[in-house]
């Protein structure tokens, strides 16, 4: 199994190495009931202290696609590789990606770079807030980086499209909802629609994390995986959704360390099914479902 977390002992102890490549992706999303805009990087608080030899990357604007209204989008393979070689991420660098959002965003970076098929990605437990309550080593000094060559290939097997998810709500396709459950019930929504998906159960990306901000052990993710996978279904039917993918990257972070293989994100997620005019093929469970059955 790719070393999915490294330990802030690990980063330390390895913050000479060569071929490491350390993403600073700190931000913070607003709830879905204040007014917009809801999405912030914390660029600011990175210039003012970051982790040494850290690069930044705004998650609002640099690893989306502008074109697309829903916003937080992956971008698209051109823009991405851009990005990646502009930090100087080349085929052998082992990226550690930390943020200050008990590691949500630095999951994203990490599905995001597994989607362009960079498979050598970690994401630091505990995140900026382990590192700097432990006492560890900070900076205000920011790297000279060389680029280096970032080649995108996708990889569809970890991408959901919103077709794909309807044409398979009728199999084994397991939704898993990781908002928070004002959002999964319809009391607030970052949509014109409020609900979810049918067939999806919701485990808040809250559960996911532990305590002090890191992940939870493999046996304690498994035990609230549990209610929402079925025997019969297929491990690449596991499909993981939020508002906008990003909080469904760090659900299928924890589904990977739950010992688990496949999933996948549904990267439009609740903007996209949400926001769909095809009511029939999109259906909702919530406060909105009988205007949909019109």
């Amino acid at each position: 199994m790719d070393q999915l977390l490294v330990t802030t002992d690990w980063l330390q102890e390895h913050l000479a190495d060569d071929n490491l490549r350390i993403v600073d992706i700190r931000g913070h999303v607003i709830a879905a009931s204040e007014p917009l805009p809801h999405y912030f990087s914390h660029r600011a608080d990175y210039i003012q202290s970051h982790i040494p030899g850290a690069v930044f990357v705004d998650w609002v604007h640099e690893i989306t696609d502008p074109a697309d209204p829903r916003h937080a989008q992956i971008a698209p393979p051109e823009r991405y590789a851009a990005v990646m070689s502009r930090l100087g991420i080349g085929p052998d660098t082992h990226v550690i990606a930390y943020d200050d959002a008990d590691s949500m965003f630095a999951a994203r970076l990490w599905w995001s770079l597994n989607y362009y098929g960079h498979t050598r990605v970690s994401v630091l437990d505990g995140g900026w807030k382990k590192w700097t309550a432990e006492g560890r080593p900070v900076t205000d000094s920011v790297p000279e980086i060389l680029p280096a060559p970032f080649v995108p290939r996708p990889n569809p097997a970890i991408y959901r499209t919103g077709e794909q998810v309807a044409h398979a709500l009728g199999d084994n396709q397991a939704l898993i909802d990781v908002r928070t459950p004002d959002e999964f019930t319809g009391r607030s929504s970052r949509a014109a629609r409020r609900g979810h998906i049918p067939t999806a159960v919701n485990i808040g990306r809250g559960k996911l994390v532990a305590s002090d901000g890191t992940m939870p052990d493999a046996d304690t993710l498994k035990v609230l995986f549990a209610p929402a996978i079925s025997l019969d279904t297929p491990a690449d039917d596991v499909v993981f959704y939020c508002n906008g993918g990003v909080s469904a990257s760090y659900g299928l972070l924890a589904w990977r360390m739950a010992g688990n293989t496949g999933g996948a994100v549904y990267d439009g997620s609740w903007k996209d099914w949400g926001n769909a005019d095809d009511v029939i093929n999109r259906p909702v469970i919530g406060p909105d479902a009988q205007s949909d059955a019109r």
